[in-house]
């Protein structure tokens, strides 16, 4: 059950009317909260940004879900990444004061694996988008053209059931 509606999320990210650039930037915002722990302010941030401007929610929740496991593989190396970031003399003054800031302190800037998967997340933002942009351009131009001439496909789109679901989709 789980498996089909990854590929029902998969397929609506990949053929919604955002441009492919709305669905990389959606993609690429998504990764942050599959790599990082969930409850940290900067995902609240992200949510924000992603509910806020034009990406793509279908992309978005498309990216989370492919960086969940890929986040729970990589948590030995974002411990590393943000133990280096933690002990830097340079960065303590700027730890320091994040622990101490009421707010700010929820931010759990003070975690090794937070302050890892957000440092790798922000070094990988710009690739990430890049890539998924290029994929999703792509499988629109390729995959998704010789699905729409296959005859499964046009018996699907000329049925009643899927004319009625176009004219209630938002």
């Amino acid at each position: 059950m789980l498996i089909l509606k990854f590929l029902q999320t998969l397929i609506k990210a990949l053929n919604s009317d955002g441009t492919p650039g709305q669905v990389g930037m959606g993609m690429a915002l998504g990764l942050c909260l599959g790599l990082s722990p969930l409850m940290s302010l900067h995902n609240l941030v992200v949510l924000a940004i992603a509910f806020l401007t034009t990406v793509s929610i279908p992309g978005f929740m498309l990216g989370w879900a492919i960086a969940v496991p890929l986040g729970f593989a990589l948590d030995p190396v974002f411990d590393r990444v943000g133990m280096a970031l933690l002990m830097n003399d340079g960065l303590a003054p700027a730890f320091t004061w994040v622990v101490n800031t009421p707010v700010v302190a929820w931010s759990r800037l003070n975690n090794s694996i937070v302050v890892g998967s957000l440092a790798v997340w922000l070094a990988a933002l710009l690739p990430a988008f890049l890539v998924f942009r290029y994929l999703v351009a792509k499988y629109r131009a390729h995959v998704f053209a010789r699905l729409e001439r296959l005859k499964v496909f046009q018996a699907i789109k000329a049925s009643k059931l899927y004319q009625m679901y176009e004219m209630f989709r938002p």
